[in-house]
């Protein structure tokens, strides 16, 4: 487990570079820097008015979110471990003239590498998959986060997590938990996006966590749960029997016919 640092970012340092040039579109990058805003339904309709508010966007990425936040009015600093992410996210963001900024880092040294407090801490889609330690993760992201400032959390659901995606019953082919030591080893030869460019640093190091322990690692980091929400949509296509939902950006669901299931979960928690 050790070296699951290394051997993640390897693999998303090649994913950034893809990602930017865009191929499939599947981040509109065309379009956000002709202006559109990016952000899904769902975080579009659950973050309320951001203008004026100071966000931290944890494993930002290549930054295009973090812009959207800035775009918005809010002043953002994203954090994120690939060197690549965030030089491709500090040239959009100096092309744009957008109020970002961007810090290269383990995201459980974000409070050493961020300076001030923030009144949302933010972090979406397929973020808690890569991190060993949930309950750090929220006790990092508490601390971030001034007297009444909230977390955002937008997540791809555990209970479809568990689903082996190659099936078209989607059965289970994980358990429903991963221990920190124990952790996936996963192998993918293309990224998520439907680019079809060939990675060469395919394995990824993962781990599942229960909704269970994410909603009890916010709560024992000192938040105060405001509300959980649990959708029928998530940001990628997990699964080829998925079908896309158009909408502020394509987001993707179940085909008609199959059983409905939680795809994704959202909750907003307060620092008091």
């Amino acid at each position: 487990m050790k070296d699951y640092l290394a051997i993640n970012r390897r693999n998303w340092d090649e994913r950034a570079a893809i990602h930017v040039k865009d191929e499939a579109g599947g981040y509109r990058v065309k379009a956000f820097l002709a202006g559109a805003d990016n952000l899904h339904d769902i975080e579009h309709a659950e973050i309320g008015d951001v203008a004026g508010k100071r966000i931290a966007h944890l494993q930002c990425h290549f930054g295009i979110d973090t812009l959207c936040l800035a775009r918005r009015g809010a002043s953002v600093v994203g954090l994120d471990f690939s060197p690549v992410a965030i030089a491709e996210a500090r040239t959009l963001q100096r092309h744009t003239g957008l109020d970002a900024s961007f810090m290269e880092g383990n995201v459980y040294d974000a409070r050493q590498l961020i300076d001030g407090d923030f009144d949302m801490v933010y972090v979406t889609w397929g973020a808690l998959c890569w991190l060993p330690d949930v309950a750090r993760w929220a006790e990092v992201a508490a601390s971030l986060l001034k007297p009444g400032g909230e977390l955002y959390l937008l997540e791809g659901h555990p209970s479809l997590m568990v689903a082996d995606e190659r099936q078209p019953d989607l059965r289970p082919g994980y358990d429903w938990r991963t221990p920190m030591g124990q952790p996936l080893v996963m192998n993918e030869s293309t990224t998520y996006t439907g680019d079809t460019a060939i990675l060469t640093n395919t394995t990824t190091v993962e781990w599942i966590h229960p909704l269970s322990n994410v909603i009890n690692a916010v709560i024992g980091s000192g938040l105060r749960l405001s509300w959980l929400h649990e959708h029928e949509l998530l940001a990628w296509q997990f699964a080829p029997i998925m079908v896309p939902v158009e909408g502020r950006r394509t987001m993707w669901r179940l085909p008609d016919g199959f059983p409905k299931l939680p795809l994704s979960f959202s909750i907003r928690a307060v620092k008091v």
